[in-house]
């Protein structure tokens, strides 16, 4: 992850299938906790697209900026 995204930006979306649910690669992710951040996903979700989770993070990032985005320009700046 480190020599992927060397910004530190990186982020681990594991799919909690049984095959991948054993205890090393539960335990790894929790060891390296600090070189990625990690999207928790529902066991054995069977809807893999992230990007319901990407825009509530988004959306909740927004709302906590004071003074809120006026303009298209200042969202698409926060974003």
């Amino acid at each position: 992850m480190s020599i992927v995204h060397s910004d530190g930006l990186g982020q681990f979306q594991q799919d909690n299938a049984t095959p991948h649910a054993s205890r090393v690669t539960t335990k790894w992710p929790q060891e390296h906790s600090s070189d990625f951040r990690h999207f928790h996903w529902p066991p054995k979700s069977p809807e893999m697209n992230i990007i319901e989770d990407i825009r509530d993070t988004l959306l909740h990032a927004v709302e906590k900026i004071s003074p809120p985005p006026r303009t298209h320009m200042d969202l698409l700046t926060a974003l």
